[in-house]
């Protein structure tokens, strides 16, 4: 039972991992056209951008457990539940922390302009999501359990 093979024929999980995988190779595809800059770092390390990584992890697990144990199961209604609450942070409190990111940024950046090195050290300001990337998350999340179900059978 508690095997590797167990581990990867978990439709629920392979099914979450890979929309987490698919999101990030497309935030780092995105990255590459918006910049024209080819960042494979964001394939592993990167949150904020499009699409939402964080919703559409959710958003497949919430999908699968539906598909797999059904609406009515306890699976489902916790997933549901978790979905809700990562979606409203990636567009909610994630996005306002970057947002006061920039600003802190700019005021450090006019403290020490007359010494560049103390002002060095910025915050990440690209932490939260603008509500397109996170529905494109979603449908990325809710898409990939169904391509899964499709190759399993």
């Amino acid at each position: 039972m508690y095997t590797a093979k167990a581990f990867f024929t978990n439709y629920v999980l392979m099914s979450t991992v890979c929309a987490w995988f698919v999101a990030q190779f497309l935030k780092m595809v995105t990255t590459l056209f918006k910049e024209k800059k080819f960042k494979p770092s964001l394939m592993l390390f990167s949150s904020g951008g499009m699409p939402s990584s964080h919703s559409a992890t959710v958003g497949a697990l919430c999908t699968s457990s539906a598909i797999h144990f059904g609406f009515g199961s306890f699976e489902f209604a916790v997933s549901a539940i978790l979905a809700m609450v990562v979606v409203t942070d990636a567009m909610g409190v994630r996005w306002e922390t970057g947002e006061q990111s920039k600003v802190i940024n700019k005021i450090v950046k006019k403290l020490f302009a007359g010494n560049p090195e103390d002002a060095e050290t910025a915050l990440k300001e690209l932490v939260g999501h603008t509500p397109l990337q996170v529905l494109m998350g979603v449908i990325v999340g809710v898409a990939i359990p169904f391509v899964m179900m499709l190759i399993i059978k």
